[in-house]
């Protein structure tokens, strides 16, 4: 068992850059298992079951194997940019608009880009895709006094949200520049362009049991990991 906590992740999936991007700014050092979802490790599935990322496996046996979870903890032990007290709201109206977002919109989008994995249900994709554009059309509101969702700082809010309309933004990339969205276009690219983002989204080769180990954060910046 590694001294340090253990991610598996999967680079494209958004729960895990959620993860991700929450450990790394509160600066508390894991070793990263890159994962492929088509192929889950044995080691992975033996510690969560459940088989999804991401999962934080710490030293003493302990597991965290829901994306909000790791955030809400990786902010518990450092929340140095007071992610969890926007200057325009509070964690319950962050959580509620997560829970929309997690349950609601991340339905919508499933079923707007992976059609053909709910041939029982036989969705429309356009439908579903309109259905989505109500979350979108919320998120624009709260963008138009601030530049972020809950005030002039960035919030557990925004990182936790954006990388699914990412995901969305890319199934049609030119029907979504079409959306009469400014707020929401000028936040999702800033977003992408964050260093930030770009720090969570290192491409690290596929892990093996037997690899050298590699570290979510540069290892001098390791901080004192607690137990949750």
């Amino acid at each position: 068992m590694s001294a340090l906590p253990i991610l598996y992740s999967f680079r494209r999936c958004p729960y895990a850059m959620r993860a991700r991007m929450a450990l790394i700014v509160a600066g508390i050092q894991c070793e990263l298992r890159e994962v492929l979802l088509s192929d889950k490790p044995q080691a992975m599935l033996e510690v969560s079951p459940k088989a999804t990322v991401p999962v934080l496996l710490f030293p003493d046996g302990t597991v965290i194997d829901e994306s909000l979870e790791i955030m809400l903890w990786s902010l518990s032990q450092l929340d140095s940019r007071a992610w969890l007290h926007p200057d325009a709201g509070n964690l319950d109206m962050m959580l509620a608009l997560i829970t929309r977002n997690d349950e609601k919109f991340k339905g919508h989008l499933d079923r707007y880009k992976y059609p053909n994995r709910y041939e029982d249900e036989q969705p429309d994709p356009l439908q579903h895709r309109a259905s989505a554009c109500a979350f979108l059309a919320e998120l624009e509101n709260l963008l138009q006094a601030n530049d972020f969702l809950y005030g002039t700082a960035p919030s557990l809010a925004d990182i936790a949200i954006f990388p699914f309309v990412r995901q969305f933004a890319a199934v049609e990339p030119d029907w979504f520049k079409s959306l009469d969205s400014p707020r929401l276009h000028a936040w999702l690219t800033g977003w992408l362009n964050a260093t930030l983002f770009a720090s969570a989204m290192h491409t690290y080769a596929l892990w093996q049991d037997g690899n050298e180990p590699v570290y979510l954060i540069e290892i001098t910046q390791r901080n004192t990991v607690a137990r949750p």
